[in-house]
């Protein structure tokens, strides 16, 4: 088991685990895509990591569970927010937050985790400010999906 700073919200069967600097936006883009019809909110700040065979599973950590912490308003109840709550996730991709990116860059190498390659996006501020992260994850999920 691992602790991660991330993190995570489930859009359908879709594990969804978000990294990134302390104030890249990691809390807002979660919540963000857990109000979506399909999304649930996993974990936020510190997302526990279990390998199981070849997938990986995150979750709260039990102190944390149902709490977000949106900058500039404090800890909220993700209930009181109106969004899902599922207690697990099994993570089939990881999104990094970076404050720039290339123009036209390469695909980006897939994560390490718990030794499991995990399909990888990042996502600079300029595509996240314009509205497109939503859309721009779904479409690496449904990459993946034969």
């Amino acid at each position: 088991m691992s602790t991660i700073h991330a993190a995570c919200i489930a859009l359908g069967d879709a594990g969804i685990l978000i990294r990134g600097p302390s104030g890249s936006g990691k809390s807002s883009l979660a919540v963000l895509l857990a109000s979506e019809a399909d999304g649930a909110f996993v974990a936020d700040d510190r997302v526990l990591c279990d390998r199981r065979g070849d997938l990986l599973s995150a979750r709260a950590q039990e102190a944390l569970c149902g709490q977000v912490e949106i900058r500039g308003q404090g800890i909220l109840s993700v209930a009181d927010l109106g969004l899902a709550i599922r207690p697990e996730a099994i993570v089939r991709l990881t999104i990094d937050l970076a404050a720039e990116s290339p123009r036209l860059p390469e695909p980006p190498a897939d994560a390490e985790i718990l030794g499991l390659s995990i399909p990888r996006l990042i996502l600079d501020r300029g595509v996240r400010r314009a509205g497109l992260a939503p859309l721009l994850i779904r479409a690496a999920l449904r990459k993946q999906r034969p």
